[in-house]
């Protein structure tokens, strides 16, 4: 859940400031900026609350967890800015790596028992009492 917690408010607020999410962006020369904006809308709430319910949760914690590592990438590049501008970068990057790594532990692991995944039979009694 708390994980999600980081996902689903951000997707929120890229649907309710969508122009300036679109001009932030753009400003990181990421092209089409619009469709990028529409793509990470669905990756934070969609992967997300599949995630928050257990529903595919191992693909959904794949999804979060590559864009995560790409928006570390192209969001936070610390080693391409000026000094005084690289401690929090340097910090919002190595977060989203913690984060990336904790997704990944999903990844692998599935939801556990209480998931939607485990209540539908759609995990091996192994995964799901393993996590």
């Amino acid at each position: 859940m708390l994980i999600a917690v980081l996902f689903i408010p951000a997707g929120i607020g890229k649907i309710t400031g969508f122009a300036g999410t679109v001009g932030y962006i753009a400003s990181k020369g990421v092209p089409l900026p619009e469709v990028a904006a529409v793509i990470a809308i669905g990756v934070e709430v969609g992967a997300a609350a599949a995630l928050l319910i257990g529903f595919k949760a191992r693909w959904a914690a794949l999804a979060l967890a590559l864009f995560t590592l790409a928006a570390a990438v192209i969001f936070h590049n610390y080693w391409a800015l000026p000094e005084a501008q690289q401690m929090v970068q340097q910090l919002m990057f190595t977060k989203n790596l913690g984060i990336v790594g904790g997704l990944l532990a999903f990844a692998a692991f599935g939801a556990g028992a209480i998931g939607l995944d485990a209540r539908r039979g759609a995990v091996p009694a192994r995964a799901a009492t393993a996590a």
